[in-house]
């Protein structure tokens, strides 16, 4: 079975990492380098142990363009509200089970980060539809 891993963050998040002045603590360069030292080493022990398909960090909120409203007619560039949350990156995995692919979240939350951070943040698991549910 396949399930996604999301994890979450806000143009204020990215704004941190980058430096920038955010009214909170920024990032500094060894707690930056402590994250991506550690996502490289979760990606590949996921690698390692065959359970990884995909896996993709998103680029800052303030890139995002929002289509909507009927037919796609409304169009929206960011920025947007620096606290509200997006989707930051994802994992893809294929494991035994929904108990398998959650261990495998919870390890995220061993990720280095400024504790105004590490003490907020989450993932979500989600299966994986191999096929369009039946309703009926």
């Amino acid at each position: 079975m396949k399930y996604m891993i999301l994890s979450y963050g806000s143009q204020q998040d990215y704004d941190g990492m980058a430096g920038k002045d955010t009214g909170k603590p920024a990032w500094t360069a060894e707690e930056f380098t402590a994250m991506v030292q550690f996502m490289t080493e979760f990606n590949r022990g996921l690698e390692e142990s065959g359970e990884l398909i995909e896996t993709r960090g998103l680029a800052e909120p303030v890139h995002t363009r929002r289509i909507g409203g009927k037919g796609g007619a409304l169009v929206t560039d960011g920025p947007y509200a620096e606290t509200q949350e997006v989707l930051a990156g994802y994992w893809i995995v294929e494991c035994e089970s929904f108990d398998r692919a959650t261990e495998i979240a919870a390890q995220l939350g061993k990720c280095p980060a400024p504790a105004h951070l590490a003490d907020t943040a989450y993932a979500d698991v989600r299966p994986i539809a191999e096929a369009a549910p039946e309703f009926g």
